[in-house]
């Protein structure tokens, strides 16, 4: 063999080569490009997801005003599945509306209406909550709040949280008095009334396939809401199935029997006169025509303020008397 027959051999096989190491190079181009553009891929799916995930925290926030803490915690959790499903338990349920409400109405704007209902069931509701209450809806001025469901502490502790929130209820409405002139243009302050009753309802999600309500039904629902449109402004009164549970942490005072509509038997009930106490710096003051009772270890400078400012006025009274 020749050196030029050796030569093209060589030149062969480095054409060979150099074809090879073009291809691998070739190769390796595609490949970078082809990760790049998986990346850009995945970095946009990527982002997307996330855009996704903020609009539902948005939407999930928004839906979440739509229901009551607690059940909007069950359902979000999986516990809870939205299908037309109840169930029977025994609850605590409350019923309260604003007194003279309607007339009310007549003398405000609609946008001085709306101000005042919003900012009063925000109060209403913030003590709800912190008792545990699972507020089933607004009727207007009307709350129906009830205890045992979906979760249950037992029924003395539900009946107790109850009332206790209803307690404090009526004392914010009591620590709100110059708000309703001063904010809200009212000449008199809006007082509430409030129903308690016990007994096993029907509770879970009512209504169709295409819109549900998660809502208690039942005799004991209709009863607390007798109570409620039968009880005095700035009253609490219970029935009897409530006070077996409570009264030995409530004085409660027994007001007597009334007949009320749609309900078949005459229904003994009580009124709350407040929560007892076992605190020994407690002061309690009853002269007959006097009853205070004061629990230092709560009051704030307002409140000493206040009870000052009546001292005051009353001492004045009583010398131009």
């Amino acid at each position: 063999m020749s050196d030029n027959d050796l030569t093209a051999v060589e030149f062969a096989q480095l054409k060979k080569e150099n074809s090879k190491l073009k291809l691998e190079a070739n190769l390796r181009r595609s490949l970078s490009t082809q990760l790049e553009k998986q990346k850009k891929i995945a970095d946009e799916a990527k982002q997307e997801a996330l855009e996704k995930s903020a609009e539902l925290e948005i939407l999930s926030a928004k839906l979440a005003r739509y229901l009551s803490p607690q059940i909007y915690e069950q359902i979000f959790s999986g516990n809870q599945d939205a299908d037309v499903t109840s169930q029977r338990k025994k609850l605590t349920v409350f019923f309260s509306d604003i007194v003279g409400f309607t007339d009310i109405t007549e003398h405000l704007e609609s946008e001085e209406l709306t101000s005042l209902i919003n900012f009063y069931l925000n109060e209403m509701s913030t003590i709800a909550l912190k008792f545990g209450g699972t507020i089933d809806k607004y009727i207007g001025d009307a709350i129906l709040i009830f205890f045992g469901d979906p979760e249950t502490k037992g029924y003395a502790d539900d009946a107790t949280n109850c009332l206790k929130m209803a307690i404090e209820m009526q004392q914010k409405m009591q620590e709100l008095t110059n708000v309703w002139g001063k904010n809200f243009g009212l000449k008199t302050a809006l007082s509430i009334r409030i129903g308690i009753n016990t007994g096993f309802c029907t509770v879970g999600n009512f209504g169709s396939e295409n819109r549900l309500d998660y809502t208690v039904i039942g005799s004991p629902v209709n009863l607390a809401s007798r109570l409620e449109s039968s009880a005095q402004p700035n009253k609490i009164i219970v029935s009897e199935e409530t006070y077996l549970l409570v009264r030995d942490l409530f004085e409660l005072q027994e007001v007597g029997e009334i007949k009320l509509k749609g309900i078949s038997r005459p229904v003994k009930y009580f009124e709350v006169i407040s929560e007892q106490t076992n605190d020994e710096n407690q002061i309690i003051v009853d002269t007959g025509n006097l009853k205070i009772e004061l629990n230092p270890a709560l009051f704030g400078d307002e409140d000493l303020n206040n009870l000052e400012n009546i001292y005051l006025k009353m001492k004045k009274k009583v010398k131009e008397t």
